[in-house]
């Protein structure tokens, strides 16, 4: 089905961590007939849908027998946010306290004052529990306006001044064990707990005209729910389509399942040779692939639109934004812009082009490090928002279906 602006939302609000982006696109991917195929299993070949997940990542594709290269649609699972520490009990004041620490580049001010969730997986001797807990549990208060110096605010420190209260009195309680229970898990059998937390506010459509997506993790949630929809309509015309969504991005993505590890160009390489090729075959199936790397836009701020480089105005439902720098914080060049272009005009969808101020250091994408690590020429893409690393962020929903079918395109080109 095509992505519409409250698929958008139903997939945010049932994936609130990593693992649950997998878990929810895994589901879908089953449902439209693709096998679970398991890394440390034989593969089988032929035609058909599949996928495999290594944690919080996940790649898909659509198999075909011949030699036919890959198109591939990138992404990342993972948003910045509050994670709760290894020892998180504390006592302060007369407050039960969870020790929490930002992950990634986390707008800490948007964190203040909101009903947080915790989620995550809880490891266990042979397996791993995802968790959720959707009451509000945790709080991390703002201090009084009276209480700051001249009333200007307070220059909040992650080590001290993001921890979250959760109850009252001087017994110390032991919050991973709390979640547990709450998992129907005996707290003596977890070994280990990724835990994070959430905004409980649910996405929803908003402005006067309800053009545009309030929502969290919309980067880079929003090209997850973009990307899959594009890859189910997706025709294996001339070449195989992959989806590739990696955990890690806001972090550097240097892990065991981050797109710097292996884990993408290994399976490309299995996908190769079951299909009955060897080295070499797998080497000119790459030689003739181009991956678009997704991931979200700076719209221009109308409070600031001096931070933006003047003549690249970039609006919501404008369209999908063609990401470019020449310093290589984008991957794009100009045969992959090409390539982006032709799938926009293809999708009959308007295309944007965004470059960074030169004077502002520019962030970065999964799209460089992809393209090193598998020597595929790649193209940097997205679709505009407000308030990047907020808790809460802004898009167009027209640019939802806009954005998907590009990439649907961009997979499938005529």
């Amino acid at each position: 089905m095509a992505a519409t602006p409250q698929g958008l939302c139903d997939f945010i609000d049932a994936s609130p961590s990593p693992f649950h982006v997998c878990a929810t696109v895994a589901e879908r991917l089953r449902s439209a007939g693709f096998v679970e195929l398991f890394e440390g299993d034989a593969w089988p070949s032929g035609d058909g849908g599949y996928f495999t997940v290594r944690a919080g990542s996940l790649v898909a594709w659509k198999a075909a027998v011949g030699d036919a290269p890959f198109r591939i649609v990138g992404g990342h699972t993972d948003s910045p946010n509050l994670r709760v520490k290894q020892h998180p009990d504390r006592v302060v004041a007369g407050w039960q306290v969870v020790a929490l620490e930002p992950y990634g580049g986390a707008w800490l001010n948007s964190w203040l004052d909101r009903d947080l969730g915790i989620s995550g997986r809880l490891s266990l001797a042979t397996e791993d529990v995802l968790v959720r807990v959707d009451d509000p549990i945790l709080r991390v208060p703002q201090l009084a306006i009276h209480l700051s110096d001249d009333r200007k605010g307070v220059e909040l420190n992650p080590q001290r001044h993001v921890n979250a209260v959760w109850g009252v009195g001087d017994r110390v309680r032991s919050f991973v064990d709390w979640v547990a229970e709450r998992a129907g898990v005996d707290p003596g059998e977890v070994l280990a707990a990724d835990l994070m937390t959430h905004d409980l506010t649910g996405s929803s459509l908003a402005g006067v005209d309800l053009e545009l997506v309030s929502a969290p993790r919309l980067d880079n949630q929003g090209t997850c729910y973009a990307g899959l929809e594009a890859f189910l309509a997706a025709e294996p015309r001339g070449f195989v389509p992959v989806l590739a969504l990696f955990d890690h991005e806001e972090v550097g993505s240097t892990s065991d399942h981050g797109a710097q590890s292996e884990l993408l160009p290994t399976v490309l390489e299995r996908i190769a040779l079951v299909a009955g090729g060897g080295r070499e075959a797998f080497l000119r199936r790459i030689a003739g692939s181009t991956v678009a790397s997704g991931d979200m836009a700076h719209a221009t701020h109308p409070n600031y639109p001096e931070r933006h480089e003047p003549g690249h105005l970039i609006e919501v439902n404008g369209g999908p934004v063609l990401k470019v720098h020449p310093n290589l914080r984008y991957a794009t060049d100009g045969r992959t812009a090409a390539a982006f272009a032709l799938a926009c005009a293809q999708a009959g969808v308007p295309l944007q082009r965004y470059e960074h101020r030169a004077d502002l250091p520019c962030g970065s994408t999964i799209g460089p490090m992809t393209a090193a690590r598998t020597g595929i020429p790649t193209v940097d893409v997205g679709a505009a928002q407000l308030a990047m690393h907020s808790a809460r962020e802004l898009m167009g929903a027209h640019d939802v279906q806009a954005y998907s079918a590009a990439l649907q395109a961009f997979l499938s080109p005529v």
